[in-house]
């Protein structure tokens, strides 16, 4: 998604399965499928419904498939971020929270959470990076790993919504 080449939803609509598939794909990090299965539900006539079609696609799709788009996230300050090797998407996200100019203490603190999240519920801490700075995040981290991983589940799916909206306004010019 280049914040530069937006599309409009009329050219949206008018795409092919694989075309559609490609442009709204990363909206759900390296979880393409859910912009293949919402193809069907086309035209969309605003993107509210767009919106709508992908998450309910989510939420439909299945624990196993849920946990896949979860894991399919990259942890926060994690080896791919510190090497550059996350999406543009969530790179510009990471930075937007200050998440890029921290020091060597606190990317420390940040893998230890990670790993400490990642122990317990078995898939990485998830945040709306873009709604939150770092302090609200590792506060996040602290308030979160005393939920059950039922209520993780949910909470990251609920987050990777947030994400997802914000991608999506991204993405679709108005």
């Amino acid at each position: 998604m280049d914040l530069h080449k937006m599309i409009s939803l009329l050219q949206l609509n008018s795409l092919s399965r694989e075309e559609f598939t490609r442009i709204v794909g990363p909206v759900f990090e390296h979880s393409p499928w859910i912009a293949e299965v919402a193809f069907a539900k086309k035209p969309f006539a605003d993107l509210k419904n767009l919106y709508r079609a992908l998450c309910e696609t989510v939420k439909n799709s299945g624990e196993e498939e849920q946990l896949a788009l979860i894991r399919a996230h990259p942890n926060l300050v994690g080896k791919f971020a510190l090497t550059g090797q996350l999406t543009k998407e969530s790179t510009n996200e990471q930075a937007s929270a200050g998440l890029n100019r921290l020091s060597p203490e606190e990317i420390d603190l940040f893998q230890k959470q990670n790993a400490a999240y990642k122990n317990k519920f078995g898939f990485p801490f998830i945040i709306c990076a873009r709604l939150n700075k770092k302090v609200a995040i590792l506060a996040g981290f602290e308030r979160r790993l005393k939920n059950s991983r039922e209520e993780e589940i949910k909470t990251a799916l609920e987050e990777i919504f947030k994400i997802a909206e914000l991608r999506l306004r991204d993405l679709i010019a108005n």
